[in-house]
């Protein structure tokens, strides 16, 4: 029997690549927590009945790619293919709404849609989204436009590219959408089959479609800009002013209509330059969503929000950054049985003071360890021979400069201080030194 393999569409994130992915989190973590975001971890499947009414059942995503399944209780439950819905479920469950103002949440996991697999697109992929619940003010709409920038060009992405466009309200949509129906259907035969379909569903995503004729037959279709109404035409030229006001470029992109059905007013994309992906340049989307809580049972509460693709931005990155890996401060080499033991031990305990160790397990000749530690990248590299064993000594060796020196243990842990900025000093050295 041959080996159990992936799923097609999955895949296995190996240690040599999670660096990136921390990478990523970390960066994440720590803008959002600066502007008041607060963590929010909802479950991984939910009732299918969420998506249907939430992202909407003409659309391309609950129609055709979510995985679904009858449980053993008789309940059908989807594996989420998006955050938000889901957010907003725990928001009106958890009555956070109670505590009155405004809901600044964010969240990070897995997420699953039946697609071709390519190139940044996964059939289960991640996602870092975020949504600021409670508020219509246009500065909503730009502070979480604001926050996504700088939680990519901080990774490295300078050469981003933010389309804009306004979807209106209800009326200003219904009113574009009787449009677009008139404009299409002249056209109707020479369309891409799934725009065919979509035409009668949901024609506004046709602007969307990559098909050949379909986008030349898109170029002279009318513009959503047209059909919105004076509130509307308020609050996207406020967005825009504000964005200036940032400093923030922009295009405004008439197609732009993304794939969910609950977006109202703003929509925006954030695609970057720095690599090739093709249709999968866009690393960020997200927009409004002023009837998804009501739509869910909730008052009606105005709301916005995106999402980072994990696996595009992770592609990029690697462009970028050549690597990531973790190294440790300090590589701890020994052999004989005392000396194995007493490793472990000095290893454990210098983990407890914050330095990262790594321990040498594999009992082969000091040759060979020595050679290991200079492929860690670690900084230095304590020698624990049976000679050090008996003595409670050990040798500590600066790998980079090469110097040694000799000390008992309970010395290296009086001094483990001045160690640890040792440690740090040739960190910052090697930082400053790599090109």
């Amino acid at each position: 029997m041959g080996t159990i393999q992936t799923l097609p569409g999955t895949r296995d994130i190996l240690p040599e690549e999670i660096g990136y992915w921390q990478y990523v989190e970390q960066v994440a973590t720590q803008i959002l927590s600066r502007a008041m975001y607060y963590e929010i971890r909802p479950p991984i499947f939910e009732q299918t009945a969420l998506f249907e009414r939430g992202i909407g059942e003409a659309t391309d995503v609950v129609g055709k790619e979510m995985y679904t399944f009858t449980d053993r209780g008789d309940r059908s439950l989807t594996l989420r293919p998006e955050g938000t819905a889901g957010v907003v479920r725990a928001y009106l469950q958890n009555n956070l709404y109670a505590a009155g103002g405004v809901q600044r949440l964010w969240y990070c996991g897995p997420m699953f849609r039946y697609e071709r697999p390519g190139a940044g697109r996964q059939r289960q992929f991640h996602q870092i989204g975020l949504e600021l619940i409670g508020v219509g003010d246009p500065r909503a709409d730009v502070e979480v436009i604001a926050l996504a920038t700088d939680i990519l060009k901080t990774l490295g992405l300078q050469s981003l590219k933010l389309d804009i466009n306004s979807l209106g309200d209800r009326n200003d949509r219904q009113n574009y959408r009787e449009a677009l129906v008139n404009y299409f259907l002249p056209y109707k035969e020479e369309l891409d089959p799934d725009s065919q379909d979509r035409l009668e569903r949901n024609p506004l995503r046709i602007l969307d479609s990559k098909a050949k004729r379909t986008k030349e037959i898109n170029q002279n279709a009318p513009s959503i800009l047209q059909y919105l109404g004076d509130e509307s035409k308020k609050h996207f030229d406020q967005v825009q002013q504000l964005l200036t006001d940032l400093g923030i470029e922009y295009n405004i992109n008439p197609c732009l209509v993304r794939g969910l059905d609950y977006y109202t007013h703003t929509a925006f994309e954030m695609i970057s330059d720095e690599d090739d992906l093709g249709s999968q340049a866009t690393v960020c989307g997200g927009g409004r969503y002023d009837r998804l809580v009501e739509e869910l049972g909730g008052s009606p509460t105005q709301a916005v929000g995106w999402a980072i693709g994990m696996e595009r931005l992770i592609i990029l990155l690697k462009k970028l950054q050549s690597s990531l890996q973790m190294s440790p401060d300090i590589y701890l080499v020994s052999r004989g049985e005392a000396a194995e033991a007493q490793g472990l031990v000095l290893a454990q305990k210098l983990r407890a003071e914050g330095l990262t160790v790594e321990l040498d397990m594999s009992g082969s000749a000091f040759g060979k360890q020595f050679k290991r530690a200079d492929r860690s990248g670690a900084i230095a590299c304590i020698v624990l021979g049976e000679e050090e064993a008996e003595n409670k000594t050990l040798q500590l060796k600066w790998l980079q400069s090469k110097e040694q020196q000799g000390m008992t243990q309970t010395e290296l842990f009086n001094q483990v201080g001045e160690l640890k900025e040792q440690v740090d000093r040739h960190k910052r050295t090697m930082s400053n030194s790599t090109p």
